[in-house]
Parts: C-alpha cells; structure tokens; sequence
C-alpha cells in the first residue's frame, strides 16, 4: 500500500472496533455460508482489517483460522479473537513466509487494488493455495452501475476534496472491471469457480436507507436481484471464488 494513505486508514478506523465497526459491507456478512460445502480446514484471511468476516469464521465453521494484518488498529482488534496471527507486507517482492500448498481456503478481500507489486502477490498465492484449495477474491468493480452513473455525470471515482472518498483516493492504485479481474487472475493459474453477489442487505449504507424508507429499501433491494441475474458484471463487488483447476461451469449465487 502506498504510505501516503496508511495515516489515512488510521485515521478512519480510529475509535472503532470488532464490535463496534459502522463501515460494514455486503462483502462482509456473506462469510462463511459461502464457504458452502467445500470442508476448508486451514484458512487464510490475508488481509483481515478489523477481523469483522475472521469473527464470523471463528463463531460458525470450525477450522485452523489464521489472520494477516498490518495497520495498528486492525492488529489489536485481532489479538482479542486470539486466532493465528501475523503481520508482513503484502508488497514486499520477497516470498511470504508460507509453505506451498498450505492453505485449502485464502481470503482476499478488497486488496489488490492497493497494491504496487501485484504480479509477484498474486503469483504467492498461487504458490500457498493447494491444489483443491479456493481462493475467495474481491476488487471493486468499475464497470458497475454504481460507479458508471457517476462517471458519466462528469465526477470521479474517488474525490480527493470528499472526506468519504478521500481515503480510497490515496489508497487505489488498481482499477479492475468483473472480467479484466477474471483475465488478469487466468493469467496466473487461476479459474473461476463461483460468482458470489451479495444483495443490499446488511452493509452500514442500506441499513440507513432501510430505517429511512422500508418501501425504497424493498425497491432497491429487488432492482438489483433482477439486474444481477442478468449479468455478475453490474456488481459492485462480486466476491470471485477462484481455484488452480479448472473447475469447470461458472457458477453465478445471488444472495
């Protein structure tokens, strides 16, 4: 990550916590029911910010948990759920301390669009997952409604004047599409196994809608199944599930 958004990011999280944490995503609440019925017994969050989707692994599927992390805030929080826990640079262009094939499931999760030296990250993944294991990635998707309105009334993606977009601003320094995303990871090995689309449903933003109006929520809600089953591409952030192998037919769930 660039070191001139490491301050920001502090300064965001600061006075929040594990049970206190008013910035959650749909991305978040989808873990671990999408885990389905894979039987993933050493799980690696790589990225695992407050240990928000590492609490709900830990309360609901019985695995060997471990958690990456290395920003201040984010690292205390996690020492409460007393899982496996470091703290490397996901940047480096060194190898990462893990054995090959060490993991059957690795989450990465709003990541690689942080990153400068992605080629060589991706590739270590590659390297730590086994052969049956699933890698369960997600990026922002410019190529969604939510960032193509926008755009075409003449804003940007991310306002560097704007204190909710600020952060990302300084911190983005990779733009991927749903099917650049999927190009880009079958340049390294990686299959697409699942689509998985989270409706608008238990984030920190819908849930203001839904106190506001049940009927807009509803509305919403409904707007975008229909549109997500036409096509993964107008999600927000689908969360991928790769594997080494081809798998086979993509799967798309909605849920």
């Amino acid at each position: 990550m660039r070191t001139d958004s490491q301050a920001l990011e502090s300064g965001r999280l600061e006075g929040l916590s594990v049970e206190y944490y008013p910035l959650l995503h749909e991305r978040h609440r989808i873990f671990p029911e999408i885990f389905e019925q894979r039987n993933h017994k050493n799980i690696l969050d790589i990225s695992a910010g407050m240990g928000i989707i590492a609490k709900r692994i830990q309360d609901h599927y019985p695995c060997n948990l471990s958690c990456n992390e290395v920003e201040g805030t984010c690292l205390e929080q996690l020492k409460k759920l007393e899982v496996n826990l470091s703290s490397y640079d996901l940047d480096s262009t060194e190898a990462l301390p893990l054995a090959d094939n060490s993991y059957d499931a690795i989450l990465c999760l709003a990541t690689i669009e942080h990153l400068i030296n992605i080629d060589h990250f991706i590739t270590e993944l590659h390297r730590i997952l086994n052969e049956s294991g699933r890698l369960y990635l997600s990026v922002p998707n410019y190529a969604a409604l939510y960032w193509m309105i926008p755009l075409v009334m003449g804003k940007t993606f991310h306002d560097p004047l704007d204190e909710r977009s600020r952060y990302e601003f300084y911190a983005h320094i990779r733009y991927f599409t749903y099917r650049t995303l999927i190009e880009y990871m079958e340049h390294f090995g990686f299959s697409v196994d699942t689509v998985y689309l989270p409706l608008p449903e238990g984030s920190s933003h819908f849930v203001k809608i839904r106190n506001r109006s049940k009927v807009l929520a509803f509305l919403i809600r409904n707007f975008f199944r229909l549109l997500y089953k036409v096509s993964p591409r107008w999600h927000q952030e689908p969360v991928v599930c790769f594997a080494k192998n081809n798998p086979g037919k993509i799967r798309k769930v909605i849920l």
